[in-house]
C-alpha cells in the first residue's frame, strides 16, 4: 500500500491504517501485527517510520511490544468520543468477525431538488459509497453525503482505508451529537445486487445525521444491512 510525503507525516498515515486495520479485527485481539521488516516492504518506508507508527499506538494503548515476542494487539475498541458511530463493527470484531471496507465511490454530485442531501446540503455535496463485508461476504452498503467543507485537500483514494470521522475531524470540525433512524425499506436494484440480495428484498435501513457544535447537518448517511447474515441490535438507554 502507497503513502505519500504530500499527505502529511508518513507514520501518522501509517498509524491511520494500522489502527483501522485492529478496529476492523484485521490484526485479531491478542495476535501479533506483521514484524516490522514485512511493514517497511509493505509501506516502502524506512525502519524508523514504522516504528515511530507502531509506538503510537503503543502509547494509545492499542499494540503491547515485547522483546522476542513481536507486537500484540490487547485493544480493539475506539476511545474516542465519535466511538458511537463504530459500536456496532467493535461488537462483530470482538466476537471474531472480520470487517472489510471497500470504497466503491468517491464524488461530488449534484443533488436532486426535493431530496434529503438537497435539503440538508444545497445543490452540491460530496458523496461516499461504501461496501463493508463480514468475513469477506457483502454485509452493509453505506452511503455518506457530507458537507463539501470536509473534503477541502482530500485525496479520494485515501478514503479507501480512512474514517469517515477522521476525515471530518481534520478539516477542524467536531461532531456533537449524532440522529439515527431505523426502519425496513426495499434497498435500490443497484444496492441489492452489490449485497447479492433479490430484489425488492426488504432489509435494514438505517439513516444517520452527524451535527456540529453549531447544530448544523454535517454528515447524512443511508445503509442498508443483511441481517439474515447477523442480527443489528440496537439498545436504548432510558
Amino acid at each position: 500500500m502507497n503513502v505519500s510525503r504530500k499527505k502529511g507525516p508518513l507514520y501518522l498515515q501509517i498509524k491511520k491504517i494500522l489502527k483501522d486495520r485492529i478496529l476492523h479485527g484485521v490484526y485479531p485481539l491478542e495476535a501479533n501485527i506483521p514484524s516490522e521488516p514485512q511493514l517497511e516492504n509493505e509501506f516502502e518506508v524506512s525502519k524508523i517510520t514504522v516504528r515511530n507508527a507502531i509506538n503510537e499506538l503503543v502509547l494509545e494503548g492499542y499494540l503491547e511490544k515485547k522483546s522476542g515476542k513481536g507486537t500484540k494487539v490487547i485493544r480493539n475498541t475506539s476511545a474516542s468520543k465519535l466511538s458511537k458511530g463504530k459500536r456496532f463493527t467493535e461488537v462483530l470484531v470482538e466476537e471474531g468477525h472480520k470487517i472489510q471496507k471497500q470504497l466503491l465511490k468517491a464524488e461530488i454530485i449534484s443533488n436532486q431538488e426535493g431530496s434529503e442531501p438537497y435539503r440538508l446540503f444545497g445543490e452540491h455535496c460530496f458523496r461516499i459509497e461504501r461496501l463493508y463485508r463480514l468475513d469477506g461476504v457483502p454485509y452493509i452498503h453505506f452511503t455518506h453525503y457530507l458537507d463539501t467543507r470536509c473534503i477541502k485537500g482530500t485525496d479520494p483514494s485515501d478514503l479507501s482505508v480512512q474514517s469517515l470521522y477522521d476525515l471530518i475531524e481534520e478539516q477542524d470540525i467536531s461532531l456533537e451529537k449524532f440522529r439515527d433512524g431505523f426502519a425496513v425499506a426495499i434497498a435500490p436494484s443497484s444496492v441489492a445486487e452489490i449485497l447479492r440480495v433479490k430484489e425488492r428484498t426488504s432489509l435494514l435501513k438505517r439513516s444517520r445525521y452527524s451535527y456540529d457544535e453549531a447544530g448544523d447537518v454535517i454528515e447524512y448517511s443511508e445503509g442498508y444491512y443483511n441481517t439474515d447474515m447477523q442480527h443489528y441490535i440496537v439498545n436504548f438507554d432510558r
